[in-house]
């Protein structure tokens, strides 16, 4: 008996891209005509300056060491972290 059936498939393939474009211009929609992105990144930028200030000497270091290691994002564009 042949245990190999693979001569028997047929190939199946849906192409996502229409789908996901339309689900993107859903989410842009559902946003509003009152998103403002620039707003909402400033607000981030903001709140991570806010999150890491007023450290103290220990915590400050801690937190460096953890930049440098990639662990938190440093300052900067493109804040993601490296791992």
């Amino acid at each position: 008996m042949n245990q190999d059936n693979t001569t028997g498939l047929t190939p199946f393939t849906i192409d996502l891209t229409i789908e996901e474009a339309r689900r993107r211009a859903e989410v842009v929609a559902a946003l509003g005509p009152g998103w403002d992105p620039v707003a909402v990144l400033r607000g981030e930028d903001e709140a991570y300056a806010l999150l890491y200030s007023g450290l103290d000497a220990e915590q400050q270091r801690t937190y460096d060491l953890l930049v440098a290691d990639g662990v938190l994002p440093g300052e900067g564009r493109g804040r993601a972290a490296a791992h």
